[in-house]
């Protein structure tokens, strides 16, 4: 089908899905997890095509690691639908009214954007997570996945479609984009008349390429160059445990952390350990002179390292003076993602938490908690780096709009 059809089919769609109550978008939503479940050896299969052709195409470990499904994450999958259909439905929640001197009640209530475009790579759970958030907000989507996961999300997609013809909801609430050509990715791109807004989901250059190439408005999802800075008064084993959870747990995710930021005083003490742990765990250390004098193979640090988003076993790291020159370092090289201040001092901890210009800012807790099922969403639609609209991990609210709504008795305006 062609992208202008999907398009005027899922604005059809939209308008029909502002009627569906929240009982009925929950039925369809349970029936999703019920089907995800039932059809795991199908979704398995096509998720095995996309595997072997990553693998022919020498596709780095870590994003194989995206790519892949198994029984234990289609589970989590369906988990994360369940909870998104056992969340209250913003649409139609009336966040305020007001009297005017004139006797006009004037209101403002959450209502769907309509149609949402989501072009993202790799990881098919987005598939389902995408879908299952705009179709709690009554908004139709089209999804526009990567080559590398075509046969997964198609899998994926059958699925959704089966379970809302089962329960008499129209099909078109989600469309799947199979052609997974630049070509059509640019005319998606542009396809104003149909698509209120779209949402980039994946590495630099994807997201990149939307923001500098759509005509639609955009939410930017952004990469994650996430910080974890080590404060003079750290609890050792804390920082030396959650650098290793928040570096080692899962490579190829946003919301690891990338460099690490070592106070002086406790670089003595934290040093040794954190740099025995990453060895252990085969990560390279790039660092600066300091770093590297307590490790001859640490590699030297260049300004590219500090700025890379390496969704890989290496890590960059810095010892600095003060906190200062911490958040300093900080917001000039994070992406504004997730950053981390480990701590037991309550001021240094407020004044990170001030001062670091990010959409998640943590005291002693892994940056790898950002993430809508963390947060308590559900599941998330991105995680949003920008600062309009919607910021941080993007869960039912972020897709919504708002309208005025005003209740009058015959007022005319003189």
């Amino acid at each position: 089908m062609e992208l202008e059809q999907m398009g005027k089919l899922a604005k059809e769609a939209a308008r029909r899905m502002i009627k569906l109550s929240q009982p009925e978008k929950n039925v369809c939503l349970t029936a999703v997890a019920k089907n995800l479940i039932d059809e795991t050896d199908a979704i398995l299969e096509a998720n095995r095509k996309d595997i072997e052709n990553g693998e022919k195409n020498n596709m780095p470990p870590a994003l194989l690691d995206r790519l892949r499904l198994t029984e234990e994450r289609i589970n989590a999958i369906a988990d994360g639908v369940r909870q998104i259909a056992a969340l209250d439905d913003p649409i139609g929640e009336v966040i305020s009214m007001k009297e005017r001197p004139n006797g006009l009640l004037i209101g403002k209530k959450r209502v769907p954007i309509g149609v949402i475009g989501i072009i993202y790579e790799s990881r098919p759970n987005v598939t389902v997570d995408a879908f299952s958030l705009c179709f709690k907000t009554s908004n139709a989507v089209i999804l526009r996945g990567g080559s590398d996961a075509i046969n997964s999300n198609m899998a994926l997609v059958s699925v959704i479609k089966k379970s809302l013809e089962e329960n008499n909801v129209t099909k078109d609430a989600v469309f799947l984009v199979e052609d997974t050509s630049r070509e059509t990715a640019n005319h998606m791109m542009q396809l104003n008349n149909y698509i209120d807004v779209l949402i980039p989901r994946g590495g630099a250059g994807l997201i990149k390429t939307v923001v500098q190439n759509a005509t639609i408005p955009v939410i930017e999802t952004g990469t994650g160059n996430c910080h974890i800075y080590i404060d003079a008064s750290a609890d050792v084993d804390m920082a030396v445990s959650i650098v290793e959870n928040a570096k080692l747990q899962r490579l190829g995710v946003c919301n690891a952390c990338e460099s690490l930021v070592i106070h002086k005083d406790i670089a003595g003490d934290v040093m040794p350990e954190l740099l025995a742990m990453l060895k252990e765990n085969e990560c390279e250390v790039r660092g600066d002179e300091l770093v590297r004098a307590f490790d001859n193979e640490v590699i030297p640090a260049s300004v590219e390292d500090y700025e890379t988003e390496y969704l890989d076993k290496i890590i960059s790291a810095r010892i600095v003076d003060t906190i200062d020159q911490a958040i300093e370092h900080i917001n000039k090289y994070s992406t504004g993602h997730s950053e981390a201040i480990i701590t037991k001092d309550y001021d240094n901890a407020q004044r990170f938490l001030n001062e670091i210009d990010s959409a998640a800012v943590y005291v002693n807790a892994s940056t790898r908690f950002t993430d809508g099922f963390e947060f308590g969403f559900g599941a998330e639609i991105g995680i949003s780096t920008q600062k309009l609209h919607a910021r941080g991990p993007m869960g039912l609210e972020a897709l919504t709009t708002t309208k005025y709504v005003i209740y009058g008795n015959g007022q005319v305006r003189p």
